[in-house]
C-alpha cells in the first residue's frame, strides 16, 4: 500500500502525518510530491527523504491535479501492482481515517474508496454551501449519488491507475473529472464515513474561491451538456 501526499507549501504536520502512519503500519510506502514549494520549506522533504520516504519535485507550482498524475506514473512504475491512498498535506485527514481508506481499499473489490465527511460540527460556511452545491450538481448530471464528491482523502486500485493519468485537469478540478468519469464508465465507487477536520477555519487551503470554483464547476457543466447532446442524437435516430 503506498501514501501518496502532494505537498504545498508543507509544514511538520506532514512529518507528524507520516510518524504516526508509520506506527499505525509499518509496511506503508510513502511518496510526497512537492509541487513547486519554496525554499523555506525544503527542510521537510530532507527530513522526509532521510525518513526514507520518496520525495518528487517540480517548479513551478503545477496544481494538486498534476501533482497526483505525476505521483501515480512514479507507483505505476516503481511499485506496480500496489493500491495507493491519496491523502493531504496538511492535517485534515486523521492518521486513523486515512487508515480506514487504506483497509477499505484492500478489502473490497472496488477500484476507488472515498472517505466521505459528515460535515457537522464547526464547518467553514463556503465548504459546506460548496460541497453541498457541487453534490447535488453532481447527482442531477450523473444520476449516481455521492456524499462527498470534494474529498481529497481516495483510495485507488493499481489497475487504474494509467487510466487516473489520463483524466484530463492539472488543479482542484482534477479530483471531480475522476469522479466524473467514473460515473460515465460505470466503474465501481465505495464510501467510507470520516471525520470532518477543517483546522483553523481551514486557513491551509490554496483553493481560491472564483478561479478553482470555476474550474471545478467547468467539468460539470461539460459533462451536463454531452450527456444532453447524446439525449438529442438517440432520440433523432429514434424518431
Amino acid at each position: 500500500m503506498i501514501i501518496l501526499i502532494p505537498a504545498y507549501p508543507p509544514d511538520a504536520r506532514l512529518i507528524a502525518l507520516v510518524t504516526s502512519l508509520r506506527q499505525k503500519d509499518p509496511e506503508l510506502r510513502f511518496v510526497v510530491v512537492d509541487d513547486g514549494s519554496a525554499e523555506a520549506s525544503q527542510a521537510v522533504f530532507d527530513e522526509l527523504r532521510e525518513d526514507g520516504v520518496h520525495v518528487l519535485a517540480h517548479t513551478p507550482n503545477r496544481g494538486k491535479g498534476y501533482a497526483l498524475k505525476q505521483g501515480f506514473a512514479f507507483i505505476e512504475r516503481e511499485f506496480p501492482g500496489e493500491s495507493v491512498v491519496c491523502a493531504d498535506c496538511d492535517g485534515q485527514h486523521r492518521p486513523a481515517d486515512i487508515a480506514l481508506v487504506a483497509d477499505a481499499v484492500r478489502a473490497c473489490d472496488e477500484d476507488i474508496v472515498l472517505g466521505v465527511r459528515a460535515f457537522s460540527g464547526a464547518v467553514p460556511l463556503r465548504s459546506r454551501l460548496g460541497n453541498d452545491f457541487t453534490r447535488r450538481l453532481f447527482g442531477l448530471v450523473t444520476r449516481r449519488r455521492l456524499q462527498d464528491t470534494q474529498t481529497g482523502l481516495r483510495g485507488y486500485s493499481p489497475l487504474i491507475l494509467p487510466w487516473l493519468r489520463s483524466i484530463r485537469g492539472e488543479r482542484f478540478e482534477f479530483e471531480l473529472s475522476v469522479l466524473l468519469g467514473a460515473a460515465r464508465l460505470r466503474i465501481p465507487i465505495r464510501e467510507v464515513a470520516i471525520q470532518t477536520v477543517y483546522l483553523e477555519h481551514n486557513a491551509s487551503s490554496h483553493f481560491r474561491p472564483l478561479q478553482d470554483s470555476w474550474r471545478i464547476m467547468l467539468p460539470l457543466i461539460t459533462f451536463a451538456g454531452s450527456s444532453v447532446f447524446a439525449f438529442a442524437v438517440d432520440t433523432t435516430a429514434l424518431l
